[in-house]
């Protein structure tokens, strides 16, 4: 005699068919995203239907949500389409799009912050090679006056290639 009772897995076979560690199913419902039955010895037992929750959770991670946004867009309808499969209807299609948009501008945001910092970071880099450079040529013997000229030389260089970039 079969069981009427759809089947439910545990969570290392859930973890498994979602290719996700035990771990990631334990930290979403910790998190409050899904909250799976459990058996009489306490084990948690996932539905169908608790997958295909962690499915649309782990895509929409996959896409850079926070949890927190994830948590606001589960409370959004999905349409189901022929043969049974579900998906984001338009509206919530929209505010995804929103979402990801604002995303988008955001890293761009970091992304130009990040290009000063890096800039700073290489000038800051050329003057301590520099110096470094001086320091050993020092050490091996080479005159202070000598050396002091010569950096002295290259700083105009560098100014004038500079003051020239400006201009261009």
């Amino acid at each position: 005699m079969s069981s009427s009772k759809p089947a439910l897995l545990t969570i290392r076979d859930a973890a498994e068919r979602l290719q996700v560690t035990p771990r990631t199913l334990k930290y979403y419902e910790e998190r409050g995203l899904v909250t799976p039955s459990r058996s009489e010895g306490r084990y948690r037992l996932y539905s169908e239907q608790d997958l295909e929750l962690f499915a649309r959770i782990l895509r929409l991670r996959s896409l850079g949500f926070s949890l927190q946004g994830i948590v606001e867009m589960l409370k959004r309808p999905m349409e189901t389409f022929g043969e049974g499969r579900t998906g984001f209807s338009a509206s919530s299609l929209r505010e995804i799009e929103q979402a990801l948009a604002q995303q988008v501008e955001a890293m761009d945001a970091r992304i130009a912050v990040v290009r000063r910092e890096l800039k700073e970071a290489q000038a800051v880099r050329s003057e301590l090679a520099s110096d470094l450079d001086y320091l050993r040529r020092r050490l091996a013997g080479k005159d202070k006056d000598t050396l002091l000229q010569e950096r002295l030389a290259a700083r105009r260089t560098r100014k004038g290639r500079n003051a020239e970039t400006d201009e261009a």
